[in-house]
Parts: C-alpha cells; sequence; structure tokens
C-alpha cells in the first residue's frame, strides 16, 4: 500500500519534472511548523505554465494517479484548484494554482527545502502557512485553521519573523482570525 509520504515523492516528482514550481502548504505544513495530526490529502500551491501543466497531466500513469485535464486546464485559467486521486488508496492531492497577488508571489518566493515524510520537497515558510490559514480562517474554513495557527505560534515562538507576518496580516485584513488565533495559542 502506498504512504502518504510515497505519494508526496511520487506528485513531487512529476511536478518537478514538468518544470513547475510547487510547494506543500495546509495540514502538512501545520503539522510541520506546529503541532502534528493526521490527513489523508496532500495540498500543493503549483505555478504552472500551460504546456508544463498539460506534460504533468500527461505524465499521470493513468493506472494509477487521476487527473482530469480539463479541470486542470480550467484550475490554471481560473486559478483554482484540481485534483489528482491515487486510485489504489483514492487519497487526494489538491493542486492549487498561485493566485496572482503579491502575497502569493512572494509566499512561493520564500519556499523552503525540507525533508518531509521521507521526500526532499518545497514547504511553505511557518510565516506563510500561518497568513494562509488565517486567510481561510476569515473565508470560513473550520476553526481547525485557528489551531493550526496557535500550535505554529506555540513551537515556532521567537523564531517567528513578527514584522513579515504584521505586514501581511494587515494587508489581506485578517486581524480579527489572527487574534483569534493568538487567543488560542498557550502561553510560551
Amino acid at each position: 500500500m502506498t504512504s502518504l509520504g510515497d505519494l508526496l515523492g511520487r506528485i513531487t516528482r512529476l511536478i518537478d519534472d514538468a518544470g513547475i514550481r510547487y510547494m506543500v502548504v495546509g495540514s502538512l505544513a501545520s503539522s510541520f511548523h506546529g503541532e502534528p495530526r493526521q490527513t489523508r490529502d496532500i495540498d500543493l500551491v503549483i505555478d504552472p505554465q500551460a504546456e508544463a501543466l498539460r506534460r504533468f497531466v500527461d505524465r499521470l500513469p493513468p493506472d494509477e494517479l487521476y487527473a482530469d485535464s480539463g479541470a486542470a486546464a480550467e484550475a490554471l485559467e481560473r486559478r483554482t484548484s484540481f485534483n489528482v486521486i491515487e486510485i489504489n488508496t483514492g487519497w487526494k492531492v489538491d493542486l492549487i494554482v498561485r493566485r496572482d497577488r503579491p502575497f502569493s508571489l512572494e509566499e512561493l518566493r520564500r519556499r523552503i527545502p525540507v525533508h518531509l515524510l521521507g521526500t526532499d520537497a518545497f514547504l511553505a515558510t511557518p510565516e506563510d502557512t500561518i497568513i494562509s490559514k488565517l486567510e481561510w480562517a476569515s473565508e470560513g474554513a473550520s476553526e481547525q485553521q485557528l489551531r493550526d495557527v496557535a500550535a505554529i505560534l506555540e513551537t515556532q515562538g521567537d523564531s517567528l519573523d513578527r514584522e513579515y507576518l504584521h505586514r501581511w496580516i494587515r494587508a489581506l485584513g485578517v486581524e480579527d482570525a489572527w487574534e483569534r488565533a493568538r487567543n488560542l495559542a498557550k502561553p510560551a
């Protein structure tokens, strides 16, 4: 049976081979930077050109990994997301096309190389993981987003770039979610 780490390795190799920049985000990123928690999916921000995205989808082994090429093309056009499904396990990889805005450009530029689940991969920084999770929480996503932020705050403590955090928290208008997450964090 494929492990989540095996799936991450396969997908990131295929993405690299297609010439697409990416970074791991979501629960894998918050687990890496904060408190580990169970997940059965992988979230990746990708920054593809149309030809590279077609190359990636075309190279997926059809008996092992499924993605709808039309959904991928639409996600690129609309700057949304599409899925790759691991057929044997049903595990899902959400491929999120990078949004066209300054924060998303900066977030991808700041990605860091890490060893995650047995795979060398690029990961969103703790600060950018916090900011993204605050956005999700502000858009009505589950309270889990705020608990993830609180865990990163507790784990990373003084190593976080607070100036960077505050600049983007203000720019993106997620101050309320930031205060709620900070209230959940246990004092150091």
